[in-house]
């Protein structure tokens, strides 16, 4: 019983997620069930409009489309809404048999991809959503392929929309080809293939993914972070992998003393177009290091940071970090979030040295403290604060990605009550 109540109160607790918008016009911080944004333009807070009153529960994902016009989140009360960047009011509203755990939207902002905690992947076509309408439309969602019960970490679409790949908590990286997905979503995939990127470990899942496009690879190459402190360079369409990059290896982590023996997990990545610079924010690291083409620890060791959540625009030479958890015993603005910023975060970069990238003070962030008061909700945190929220932020990661194990007897209790195979997908492997 009492462990039973120890997962209770650890999957109430949720991590803070950034996101920017890709011409930098605005910024988007969610936590808790609440979302925050502010318009960097007219350098003011926005106010969020649904019909239907917006998330009911944890935000587990949040993302823009590539032109900026649509803004997608998602999370445990089984929703998925998509805003109009323009109005900022809810156009269409999707409900999920499961929680949703990760979302990725096609290059032409026409379709919607979730992955719910059972590992289904679901499409649904936003194209016809009329953006003028006050009430948001209810769209049903198609089931495209699955993960058999796997939590889906991370969901991309490749940069030459001819891929979906999405990562799990059971170290795999599964590549589906889509030639046809934009004509007929249930069209079962002609090349599917998994890459067994970890070895098998309760620490070593595949937490994030990013592709980064050089000149002169119009398919990019996919970029992987994991439980074990690692990056991962792929070539998707191959299956085959490039580089590894050992963080611990390189000297960028730090003994605290505690757990040596345990590396801590990359929990976001996040890259330039060209991947001159691949920024990873480190679980249980008070730092966001950057690699290639300089190693080095980016972030001042004095504060109890630990970032959730990482993201930039491919316009503006700046990244964007959160750190943040929040417990639904909690309300929105009593949840503490910490949000940062690092200059010198270019595509082209490599001439550059590793004191010309530095954390921006707060009355230099753009935005200035206009942006920290509305995405924060306090300009002041103690440093008591800090230390409580990187205790829940380990706690939210660890919930999230390490794969529990269960006695048999519990696992077959678990079997019986599970309702997970109505809309399961055909193509499991």
């Amino acid at each position: 019983m009492e462990e039973e109540s120890q997962q209770k109160l650890e999957a109430e607790v949720s991590p803070a997620l950034i996101s920017v918008h890709p011409a930098h016009k605005s910024i988007s911080v969610s936590v808790g069930s609440g979302i925050r944004v502010f318009n960097l333009e007219e350098r003011c807070g926005v106010t969020l409009v649904d019909e239907n009153g917006g998330h009911k529960d944890s935000i587990r994902a949040i993302r823009y489309s590539l032109d900026g016009e649509i803004f997608v989140s998602a999370g445990d009360d089984k929703l998925v809404k998509i805003w109009d960047t323009s109005s900022w009011h809810c156009v269409c509203s999707v409900i999920s048999e499961k929680r949703v755990t990760a979302i990725a939207i096609t290059k032409d902002g026409t379709f919607v991809c979730f992955a719910d905690k059972f590992g289904t992947v679901h499409v649904v076509d936003i194209g016809d959503c009329d953006k003028s309408s006050p009430s948001p439309v209810h769209k049903k969602a198609v089931p495209i392929l699955s993960h058999y019960c796997s939590i889906i970490t991370r969901l991309e679409f490749s940069p030459d929309g001819r891929y979906i790949v999405s990562a799990d908590r059971d170290f795999k990286i599964r590549v589906k080809q889509l030639p046809l997905l934009i004509i007929v979503p249930v069209t079962i995939f002609i090349f599917c293939y998994s890459i067994p990127s970890l070895t098998e470990s309760s620490y070593r899942f595949v937490s994030c993914l990013a592709f980064i496009t050089p000149l002169d690879r119009e398919q990019g190459f996919l970029v992987s972070g994991s439980g074990d402190s690692t990056v991962r360079l792929w070539d998707h369409a191959s299956g085959s992998l490039l580089d590894t990059c050992e963080i611990g290896a390189k000297g960028l982590l730090h003994s605290d003393g505690r757990n040596d023996e345990i590396l801590p997990a990359v929990t976001d990545i996040c890259a330039t177009t060209d991947g001159s610079l691949v920024a990873v924010a480190i679980q249980r690291h008070n730092a966001v290091t950057m690699q290639p083409p300089y190693p080095g620890t980016l972030y001042d060791q004095r504060e109890a940071y630990i970032p959730t959540s990482v993201s930039s625009s491919p316009l503006y030479p700046v990244l964007w970090m959160v750190m943040g958890a929040s417990s639904l015993h909690t309300s929105d603005s009593e949840s503490l979030v910490r949000v940062r910023a690092i200059s010198g975060f270019a595509a082209d970069n490599l001439e550059s040295k590793v004191h010309e990238t530095f954390v921006l003070e707060d009355t230099d962030v753009p935005g200035g403290m206009a942006l920290l008061e509305e995405l924060q909700h306090k300009l002041s945190i103690g440093k008591e604060a800090f230390v409580i929220a990187s205790e829940a932020v380990k706690i939210a990661t660890r919930n999230l990605l390490i794969k529990k194990h269960y006695s048999a007897e519990r696992r077959e209790f678990r079997k019986r009550g599970r309702n997970d195979k109505k809309g399961q997908a055909t193509d499991e492997l």
